[in-house]
């Protein structure tokens, strides 16, 4: 009878490995097979204390709580009211420009600088011919195909479920080139692949922060998901920046960490608030990164003193960050709301039409068929013949030149036609969104 399965699966597994190499293999390769091989033991719990990583909420008697509580109603108020303001066609366009402005941005603070002219190329499977480019490209594509999932409401609305992040790390990681999915074990001079939504198997050093042990990430993943589950919408939306740094805390995966908890942060606020996906955090986190990364950083630091919580984490470092997120969070509204502001917006697409047309890109009257889904939304095809007052051949023509240049839309040809927020065009029709792409 076998006393541990577990143990003779990883042992038959380390044997196997020894096994198939060849009788005259070199000594550093023999090395490095064992040391592959000892990879696949059952990952060790030091027995940490679920306490290690508390407080998870901030407390009840803080004094810092009722400014927090503010900002998280004010956020409700502001995200909710700069959703009802968009009429129900743009939002779709709305949304999937911001999806490809959130992965840019997101790719950004990973220092992987992908535009997102090149991000919508990519969802147009058409790559860059330079291999590191077109891994970037590929990586890319991966985010926005995750959150797409997230923002259609597949992931359910329980983002702090094991279940939910893991999901989040396989759906990302199973779409990405083999190339990325390699990390240094700087312990044992090898490489190690990353298995998509696998919990790490090995410890881990992140700056100065070391991880709990690989056998503990489980418990504390449970811990994390019991807290974080059961919250009222109010102190869910308070505490989303820690449960931000929690999740990268505990850094359950070999890689993939700190994208996966900004995407579990923009599945939760998107739950919690009912976002629409027309607004982002990465944005704002990315241009302050080195503030963004200092507080998370902050976080990983012990209680100093009795006025700094009951935990054995730092309330005020948690605090801090709190602030910092739900601020850029609203920052980030009222840039998006001032950017789609129905006169300064529709200015702007019309300024673009009149040059278009003045060099003959675009036919006559062109226009006036956008001008008119900025206001209604969308437009059924139908319609575009009465609106111009031309024959429905000429409106057809007109339709047809519209839909080429990529600024608008239909599902079908039967459905009404919808704005599209093109990337190309983002720097004219929406200023300040990303930088232009200057090569």
């Amino acid at each position: 009878m076998v006393k541990n399965p577990a143990k003779k699966v990883a042992k038959d597994a380390r044997n196997a490995t020894l096994n198939a190499m060849p009788n005259a293999a070199p000594k550093a390769a023999l090395k490095g097979a064992r040391r592959a091989a000892a990879s696949m033991a059952i990952p060790v719990d030091r027995d940490e204390p679920i306490s290690r990583m508390e407080p998870l909420l901030i407390a009840e008697g803080s004094r810092h709580r009722q400014a927090l509580s503010d900002l998280a109603v004010e956020l409700a108020a502001k995200s909710a009211g700069f959703k009802r303001s968009l009429p129900p066609g743009l939002l779709t366009a709305l949304a999937d420009l911001v999806r490809a402005m959130n992965c840019y941005y997101s790719n950004l603070i990973e220092g992987h600088d992908t535009h997102p002219i090149d991000i919508e190329r990519a969802l147009h499977n058409d790559y860059s011919s330079d291999i590191k480019n077109r891994n970037l490209q590929l990586e890319a594509k991966a985010h926005i195909a995750v959150q797409q999932w997230i923002d259609s409401g597949a992931l359910g609305s329980d983002a702090a479920s094991e279940k939910s992040i893991r999901s989040l790390h396989e759906r990302f990681c199973r779409e990405l080139p083999d190339e990325l999915l390699w990390v240094d074990d700087p312990a044992t001079n090898t490489r190690q692949r990353v298995e998509p939504g696998a919990l790490r198997q090995r410890d881990v050093k992140v700056g100065n922060h070391v991880p709990v042990s690989p056998g503990a990430v489980p418990r504390f993943m449970h811990r994390y998901e019991d807290v974080y589950s059961k919250l009222g919408k109010a102190e869910a939306i308070l505490c989303t920046a820690a449960m931000h740094h929690r999740l990268v805390w505990i850094h359950p995966f070999l890689d993939g960490n700190g994208r996966v908890s900004r995407l579990a942060s923009h599945a939760h606020l998107l739950n919690l608030l009912d976002t629409g996906g027309v607004w982002s955090i990465a944005r704002g986190l990315a241009h302050n990164v080195a503030r963004y990364k200092g507080l998370l950083a902050n976080c990983d630091l012990q209680r100093r003193n009795d006025l700094d919580g009951r935990g054995n984490l730092s309330e005020e470092a948690l605090v801090e960050f709190s602030r910092f997120f739900l601020e850029t969070c609203l920052d980030q509204v009222a840039f998006m709301e001032a950017l789609m502001q129905p006169d300064r917006l529709r200015a702007r697409v019309l300024l673009w039409a009149e040059e278009e047309m003045r060099l003959q890109n675009l036919p006559p009257r062109a226009g006036q068929v956008l001008e008119a889904i900025l206001y209604r939304g969308q437009l059924p095809r139908a319609g575009v013949a009465g609106l111009l007052g031309v024959p429905e051949r000429s409106a057809r023509r007109v339709t047809a030149a519209l839909l080429e240049s990529g600024v608008l839309a239909s599902e079908t040809t039967k459905t009404p036609l919808r704005l599209v927020f093109p990337a190309r065009l983002a720097g004219r029709w929406m200023p300040g969104l990303f930088p232009e792409k200057t090569i």
